[in-house]
């Protein structure tokens, strides 16, 4: 009979899945497959979060640019799409960081990642509720403090990845940090195949998180024009640049980018102060707002002018591009897969092609 015939009952045959790669972050989040769909800004909201799920990966919803009430609003749709695993990234710093951490515990999110370390005290607030606690790092000394703060893992985030991002590559980052603690270590930056996980898992990662990929998919609320504008781009096409609030911040090279990286400080304040004009109906923020939230940002660098408008309005610029479409006007996050990346596949199919190439990947290895 061949593969494809109808068995003797009139029924197709049962599709097998490939074997499950169990790792100890598959252990300690409940999901299928050691990936994870990063919480993007603007981007992971409830139905990408829900498809990644049922696809098996951890799915991460993004609650920065939420409201309280928009959070646990967005928490229970995930909840009515699907009965799996996921998570809520927060902000650490975030003035009602404590009302956020209720919900989840309210509403029995299983994982809070961060994108700043949390706190011994917000770590162990959650791990007392059984909440699974995974922050972002970027750096080795980051990753033994929280580890030592009793973080559950840590997603190790290396140059390639998007947003902002450090200047250490994930290859050389990844084994500094498997060495140095003795927590489940994710490797984040540069992943996107199945080639990608078995490597992680070679240096001893005990999977990989992906931002980029997932948001190059048919799940992903992302207008259209802008995933054509990522499908576009080559590896060359996405920079790391300051100019935008101060910080090493990996995107797309898009028209606001351009013009302040070929600007000097005049001309960068003018369009830094054209922007802010246009967000300010957006957001809601006086000019006098925008000025102490962008110093507020500062944390001791030395920001231009220009940069403290633009720090107070990095959200508004993220979501022009992620919500609005207006790709001439806002800032596209991108880690430098992009470049390497050619199609959209629906989260079921990103996953199921992901780890049908580990295995084959695992099984053409040597022995």
């Amino acid at each position: 009979m061949s593969a494809g015939a109808a068995s003797a009952t009139g029924r197709p045959p049962a599709v097998e899945e490939p074997p499950v790669i169990a790792t100890a972050l598959t252990e300690l989040t409940g999901v299928r497959h050691p990936l994870v769909q990063t919480g993007m800004g603007w981007v992971a909201g409830p139905r990408l979060v829900s498809a990644a799920a049922n696809a098996g990966a951890l799915g991460i919803l993004a609650s920065a640019t939420m409201n309280p009430d928009q959070l646990r609003s967005s928490v229970r749709e995930v909840r009515s799409r699907t009965d799996r695993p996921f998570g809520v990234n927060l902000r650490a710093d975030a003035g009602d960081a404590a009302e956020r951490v209720r919900i989840i515990v309210d509403e029995g999110v299983r994982v809070a990642s961060f994108a700043l370390a949390p706190s011994r005290e917000l770590i162990a607030r959650l791990k007392d509720a059984g909440v699974v606690v995974i922050p972002s790092i970027g750096a080795r000394r980051h990753a033994e403090k929280v580890a030592a703060w009793g973080a559950d893992a840590v997603v190790v985030q290396g140059g390639e990845g998007g947003g902002h991002t450090g200047s250490v590559a994930t290859t050389v980052l990844l084994p500094q940090v498997v060495d140095a603690v003795d927590i489940p270590v994710i490797a984040a930056g540069g992943f996107f195949d199945g080639r990608g996980l078995v490597a992680a898992l070679a240096y001893g990662a005990a999977g990989i998180a992906m931002g980029t990929r997932f948001l190059l998919t048919s799940d992903s609320t992302v207008p259209a024009a802008v995933q054509d504008h990522y499908l576009a781009a080559g590896v060359t096409d996405v920079t790391v640049t300051t100019r935008v609030d101060g910080l090493p911040h990996r995107m797309l090279r898009s028209e606001l980018v351009r013009a302040l990286e070929r600007s000097g400080r005049t001309s960068a304040l003018l369009t830094a102060v054209r922007h802010a004009a246009s967000f300010r109906k957006l957001s809601g923020l006086s000019w006098a707002q925008m000025v102490r939230d962008g110093l507020a940002m500062k944390h001791g660098r030395d920001l231009t002018w220009s940069q403290v408008l633009l720090a107070a309005n990095t959200p508004m610029l993220l979501k022009a591009s992620m919500v609005d479409g207006r790709t001439d006007l806002g800032v596209m996050a991108s880690g430098q897969v992009a470049g390497v990346i050619e199609d959209l596949p629906s989260c079921a199919e990103l996953v199921d092609r992901i780890m049908a190439e580990a295995h084959r990947t695992l099984a053409g290895l040597p022995r």
